[in-house]
């Protein structure tokens, strides 16, 4: 037996017995519990603080629970989430391993689940709410693929594999690439957990067996920062071209001052405020929409002011 499937059969029948307590969809929810895939990440602490401000307003408790990147042990604090008669379950997969095991413990206990910016392959929450990664990461490399003249050697550090975000940005990339022939994508890397550090040490691995390389795409503003730390340090003698993707508040201030080029602006805080009112309406035994896109708005040195003074 594989140790997904002996999570799942965990977290399974500790919904069952959660179910078994009650209070499972409620017609008014009291308590909503959030489990996040890691708060080291600038979006995701976003997310937490728009879901509880939110969830303050609407007189709700806000559990909030934090995997630190590691599947297994958000799996075993949603079953922990569930033995508490939680009402909503608002969920970011902390990867694509063991995704869906949450999903299924929680429908068990018959306790909807509302996920943001990460769905789970083949077990969706009741709905999904995300920015359209496809959309923007096509936009972002449209852009940076345009800077660049529309040639040379490309790099692309990806997030953490499998994950909605990771795959979407790829595919949006790609489409965007199929347009500038003459631009070659010679390097390619997968992050484990999307973090600076990460995106430091794989441009570098990148930039030294590729050191003609003029552009590099950073899945994640924390990759394209590491990236551009790597650039730096490479010191390469031309012009590298550096894209991210997130409107992190801190890579909004460095974008303004030019360490690197162009992001795509998620609205991380209307996410999160969606978020808790679909867990409102998904516990009174409402439908709603099982995708929810939102919109992502290029992000250059000319128009990061307004973000940084307001993130949406």
């Amino acid at each position: 037996m594989s140790t997904i499937q002996k999570l799942l059969i965990a977290a399974v029948s500790a919904a069952a017995i959660a179910s078994a307590c009650g209070s499972a969809n409620a017609a008014e929810a009291k308590t909503i519990g959030l489990a996040v895939a890691n708060l080291q990440a600038n979006f995701f602490n976003q997310i937490k603080q728009a879901v509880e401000a939110q969830g303050a307003e609407k007189g709700l408790k806000v559990i909030t629970v934090d995997a630190k990147g590691d599947a297994a042990t958000q799996v075993s604090q949603i079953q922990d989430l569930l033995a508490q008669n939680i009402d909503a379950l608002i969920y970011i997969p902390a990867g694509a391993t063991a995704a869906a095991v949450p999903v299924k413990a929680a429908k068990a206990a018959n306790i909807p689940v509302v996920n943001i910016d990460r769905n789970a392959e083949g077990a969706p929450g009741d709905t999904f709410i995300a920015t359209d990664s496809v959309a923007s990461a096509r936009q972002v490399c449209d852009y940076i693929l345009k800077q660049a003249g529309g040639k040379g050697e490309m790099l692309i550090i990806h997030g953490q594999k499998g994950t909605t975000p990771e795959v979407d940005r790829t595919k949006g990339c790609s489409e965007a690439l199929a347009k500038y022939p003459d631009v070659k994508v010679v390097g390619e890397l997968w992050s484990d957990q999307w973090h600076q550090d990460e995106g430091f040490k794989l441009a570098s691995d990148l930039l030294q067996a590729h050191p003609n390389a003029s552009i590099i795409f950073g899945q994640a503003d924390a990759l394209a920062l590491g990236a551009a730390q790597a650039v730096k340090v490479a010191n390469l003698g031309h012009r590298i071209w550096i894209a991210g993707f997130d409107g992190d508040t801190a890579a909004l201030e460095a974008l303004k001052n030019g360490v690197f080029d162009v992001t795509a602006t998620q609205q991380t805080q209307k996410m999160g405020r969606m978020g808790v009112d679909a867990a409102i309406a998904l516990a009174k035994g409402e439908k709603l929409p099982p995708v929810q896109l939102q919109d992502a708005t290029l992000t250059t040195k000319e128009n990061v002011d307004a973000f940084i003074k307001n993130h949406p």
